[in-house]
């Protein structure tokens, strides 16, 4: 199932899509006089209480033709729009510790970025005047749908809502500067994310294919299958010492191709668009803009 956050008029609104028909809460409201709640978090909680979303949407399919088609949508956008928390992995792919030239880590490296990272999959990145080297990494992000805390790895999954595209927009220059990560990584707009979230029963994530085109040139093509700590593990280990929340939303690394690393380096400007895709999820597609001052 996908869960899909759109505007429609004025008004933003949150449906399933099933194929490319999107199933509102006037449809429910309709025949089931069930209201889809206007905010996520509300959504997560009620699907935390009882699952009841699937047989819901079981009983909708049979009228799709009273839906609302995508291609009418007025703007997809961000599947999340305020995180608890944002976490995220550095160095999860064997392939990415390959091109920095460093041993793949024996604990996850982890940081954050604030909310204000977030925009919808279709925004504009926006970089400010204190970045100039603008990278990009295709990452799978774990959306957390009921809080845990020291929860087991083969109970990890119990606790997690469903899957999103992020791309892990990254400064360089910023990043290089500092000992940690944060300003490097947690600049307004670095983080598009969606186009959806894809529930975790439709999606088995551990070989998935991971791209990024940059003005359609292929830059990354990796696997998830390459990742050195598992979703599973991930929200375990991540669980004993961070309270995880419904909403938080855990971004899992990305795979070797970056552009700082490519012979020259390539670094994104002015007008490119920036291409992330995953196997059985969808995909991302932004253009970069450099903030004039």
């Amino acid at each position: 199932m996908k869960l899909i956050h759109y505007m429609e008029g004025s008004e933003r609104k949150y449906g399933f899509l099933v194929g490319n028909r999107i199933i509102g809460s006037e449809l429910t409201s309709k025949i089931f006089g069930i209201d889809l709640p206007k905010d996520i978090s509300n959504i997560i909680q009620s699907w935390s209480r009882c699952n009841n979303y699937p047989a819901l949407l079981k009983g909708l399919e049979d009228h799709l033709q009273e839906s609302i088609s995508l291609g009418r949508v007025k703007k997809i956008l961000a599947p999340v729009t305020h995180p608890p928390k944002i976490i995220c992995l550095g160095l999860n792919y064997k392939t990415h510790a390959i091109e920095w030239e460093v041993n793949p880590p024996s604990k996850p490296i982890v940081f954050m970025k604030p909310r204000t990272t977030i925009i919808g999959p279709y925004d504009d990145i926006v970089s400010p005047s204190i970045a100039k080297k603008l990278d990009y990494e295709v990452e799978l992000a774990v959306v957390i749908g009921k809080k845990c805390k020291r929860v087991s790895e083969d109970k990890a999954s119990d606790f997690i809502l469903g899957y999103m595209v992020l791309n892990d927009v990254t400064a360089r220059d910023l990043q290089r500067r500092e000992k940690q990560w944060f300003m490097g990584k947690g600049l307004d707009t670095f983080a598009p994310t969606g186009p959806w979230i894809i529930t975790k029963d439709e999606l088995n994530v551990d070989n998935l294919r991971l791209t990024t085109r940059v003005n359609g040139e292929l830059r990354q093509d990796g696997s998830t299958r390459d990742m050195i700590f598992k979703v599973d593990y991930l929200v375990s280990w991540l669980s004993k010492g961070i309270t995880l929340e419904p909403g938080d939303i855990i971004s899992t690394g990305t795979p070797s191709g970056v552009g700082a690393y490519m012979n020259p380096p390539s670094f994104l400007e002015e007008g490119d668009i920036v291409e992330v895709n995953i196997e059985g999820i969808g995909g991302l597609r932004n253009r970069v803009k450099f903030e004039k001052v």
